[in-house]
């Protein structure tokens, strides 16, 4: 069965499945090629009827589940499915719906991957709940997020304002409220939501989630150069000329150079982004002038009713790509070696985290350590920090793959919160298809749509208390063990 709707851009079709209109790679912006590749978004307009019954390219990107790699497509999406019309949004809405809150999904992926089409980002559960659901696609990589001579910074930022100001225009003809807009997001996605905070225009949204990112992370200009500069060798052109090289250049020296990150840690600033990512939102002075957490102290986005969070055991993931990737696990001189790009006591931090009892090994104590210096204590500074409601939750179920060492990793909640559990159970996550998960997932649904729906997902305000969601929730007004101490006064 099929259901036309009108957009700002034109006519769609999409289809109806178990009471769920999908509408899929519907474009909030016009391809960026040619002279808009590097340039601000412009609007999509066609005619006729667009078919929107499957879902559209993806940004260019590397392959997914490409050899020597755990198997992630579940959550990262397929990897590059080339086609000029990327900037798209794929719209799951109850087929009767009118007037529901509206949630806006950014995905995650390091800034150089991901796709809104991931198999664990489907929004029919969450729309069966009572909300219409779009999830988002935005440039990537170089395109999007390198800082380049002569061309607009923060393109993929600029992309995602746009999404949500067609969002914004278009939500009444989904049965959205857009009045009602939640924007969320996971990872890299949940860094640009917090982005958006101090970013986007007054009113665009009335609602944010942030799943395991930070208003802290943001480059200064100095440390994109880095980065820059080494893509610009690697293709031996000058920088400038990056805008010139196809997307399959930029695509293939993005992954040289994530293989090995350089050093983003200059002029005596910290790398924000912990060598996870070679790219990244920079302080253009136009949508980022400081960093979001400061400018969200400031009272920016006090209107806006945040719900913030991350995952027990985030570095996990990483190490199981490590391990699958044959890279050794670090001694005690290469964990005090880790720790002192991040701290200028790394012996210290690493005593508190002994005592804490959080790691024996060296491994353990480095996943720890980035665990908390790259997602909770963010998570925490921007609970902190904002000046309106705030909800704040915690996420501590442990997932038995990876020989039980995955537990409570990074992206572990995803299959939860869209309740796709029993879809992603094949995938690196683990997650197996139990009464018990289901029924973790049914709450953290619901949550999410009650939050969105109504600005209360169901526990009282941070910093009163804090959501455990495991086999058996639980509420903590302590949620940050005492270690975290040593992170005071660093940043």
């Amino acid at each position: 069965m099929q259901e036309l709707r009108k957009t700002t851009g034109g006519a769609i079709r999409g289809s109806i499945d178990d009471g769920v209109a999908s509408f899929l790679g519907v474009p909030y912006a016009a391809a960026p090629v040619g002279p808009l590749r590097f340039a601000r978004p412009e609007p999509a307009v066609w005619d006729g009827e667009r078919d929107a019954t499957a879902p559209g390219p993806t940004a260019p990107q590397l392959p997914t589940d490409r050899p020597g790699m755990p198997a992630l497509s579940p959550v990262t999406g397929p990897g590059w499915i080339p086609g000029s019309d990327y900037l798209t949004a794929d719209v799951r809405t109850p087929d009767t719906a009118d007037r529901l809150p509206v949630l806006v999904f950014l995905h995650g992926g390091a800034f150089v991957g991901g796709a809104s089409r991931a198999t664990v980002y489907d929004g029919s559960a969450l729309a069966r709940e009572g909300a219409v659901v779009i999830t988002v696609n935005y440039r990537l990589g170089v395109p999007g997020f390198a800082d380049l001579p002569g061309v607009l910074a923060n393109r993929g930022l600029h992309d995602q304002i746009a999404a949500l100001a067609w969002v914004h225009a278009n939500a009444a003809a989904f049965g959205g409220d857009a009045d009602r807009i939640t924007v969320f997001g996971e990872s890299a996605g949940a860094l640009s939501v917090a982005d958006l905070l101090a970013a986007a225009p007054p009113g665009l949204v009335r609602r944010a989630i942030v799943q395991s990112g930070g208003g802290s992370h943001v480059l200064e200009r100095e440390q994109a150069a880095v980065t820059t500069a080494a893509l610009a060798a690697d293709l031996g052109v000058a920088p400038a000329d990056l805008v010139d090289v196809p997307d399959e250049g930029l695509v293939a020296a993005v992954g040289r150079l994530a293989a090995y990150p350089p050093d983003l840690a200059v002029e005596g600033r910290r790398d924000p982004l912990m060598g996870l990512a070679p790219l990244g939102p920079v302080l253009d002075g136009e949508l980022l002038d400081r960093q979001p957490v400061d400018a969200v102290a400031a009272g920016a986005a006090a209107e806006v009713d945040l719900l913030v969070g991350s995952n027990a055991e985030e570095m996990a993931l990483y190490r199981m790509v490590f391990d699958v990737l044959g890279v050794p696990a670090p001694d005690e001189d290469a964990l005090l070696a880790a720790v002192a790009r991040l701290h200028p006591d790394p012996a210290d931090v690493v005593a508190a985290y002994r005592s804490a009892g959080r790691g024996a090994t060296p491994a353990e104590v480095a996943d720890a350590v980035g665990t908390d210096w790259m997602f909770g204590v963010p998570t925490r500074r921007l609970a902190d920090a904002h000046t309106g409601s705030t909800w704040r939750y915690r996420f501590d179920w442990r997932s038995p793959g990876h020989d039980g060492r995955l537990g409570a990793s990074h992206a572990m909640e995803l299959p939860f919160v869209f309740d796709t559990v029993g879809r992603a159970d094949t995938a690196a996550l683990a997650v197996p298809d139990t009464d018990e998960t289901r029924a973790l997932a049914t709450r953290m649904r619901t949550a999410w749509v009650a939050f969105a729906r109504d600005g209360d997902p169901g526990w009282p305000q941070y910093p009163a208390a804090t959501r455990i969601f495991d086999t058996e929730d639980d509420l903590t007004d302590a949620p940050d063990g005492p270690e975290q101490a040593v992170w005071e006064g660093v940043r």
